[in-house]
């Protein structure tokens, strides 16, 4: 199985750090966030990783390498200009003849790969999009009320929400829809096939995931890899 980690983001919300190391070589523990997520791939049963690179992208080769250390094939492509996070695949369809992952290189996750593909493959989408659920504690209390009477007061609820979990699987023919060498957004392709009433399918994440978007995010990250990531049971 193939997969796609995009790794070229700027990293902009995470600087001072990401001015010398770009965001996926930043270190959990004692590893850097994209051996932790080559590493899962593996597990999962994923042997040929592709790292969509611009920012840093020598310093992200020379770190990775070809894979053999992780025991799989790992090739590097660089983008010669910003393409955004659906435009890269563009550069490497010839090689993605079969059903594939993209993941954001920012994102640590416990999610069962091979059951998200596994998933993807059965339905009749050419799209699979995770989400996770994702609970945010409102900082004022709600208020009810029938004409001039408070009829019921919700001191701060917790407001749900879905999100994006920025893991897809992508299957060939999505290829006809993206433009060649064009910026071109995971919101851009979404937005694309709702409006052209074409599927798109989507997996609840369950398992633990984190985007390490932010300081605070990073800061988080150590801790959740010592609790998650490093007991025998990891998938």
């Amino acid at each position: 199985m193939k997969a796609v980690i995009l790794a070229g983001g700027l990293g902009t919300r995470l600087k001072p750090f990401t001015e010398i190391i770009p965001k996926p070589l930043l270190p959990i523990g004692e590893k850097a966030v994209l051996e932790v997520q080559i590493e899962a791939l593996s597990r999962n049963g994923f042997d040929e990783i592709y790292l969509a690179t611009n920012y840093k992208s020598d310093y992200i080769q020379n770190f990775i390498g070809n894979g053999d250390r992780y025991g799989i094939n790992i090739i590097i492509s660089k983008e010669k200009k910003p393409l955004g996070t659906v435009g890269p695949l563009t550069l490497l369809k010839d090689k993605l003849q079969e059903p594939f992952l993209v993941m954001n290189g920012d994102i640590l996750t416990l999610l069962n790969f091979s059951s998200l593909y596994e998933f993807a493959i059965s339905t009749q989408s050419l799209l699979t999009v995770s989400i996770k659920e994702f609970i945010t504690p409102f900082q004022f209390g709600n208020i009810f009320f029938d004409g001039d009477y408070v009829t019921k007061i919700d001191e701060k609820p917790k407001i749900k929400t879905n999100i994006l979990a920025g893991i897809y699987i992508f299957k060939p023919e999505i290829f006809e829809l993206i433009p060649d060498d064009e910026y071109f957004g995971m919101d851009m392709l979404i937005n694309k096939m709702l409006n052209l009433k074409i599927p798109i399918s989507k997996y609840e994440i369950k398992e633990y995931w984190l985007d390490i978007g932010q300081i605070d995010d990073f800061q988080l990250a150590q801790l959740m890899y010592k609790e998650h990531f490093t007991s025998s049971d990891i998938l």
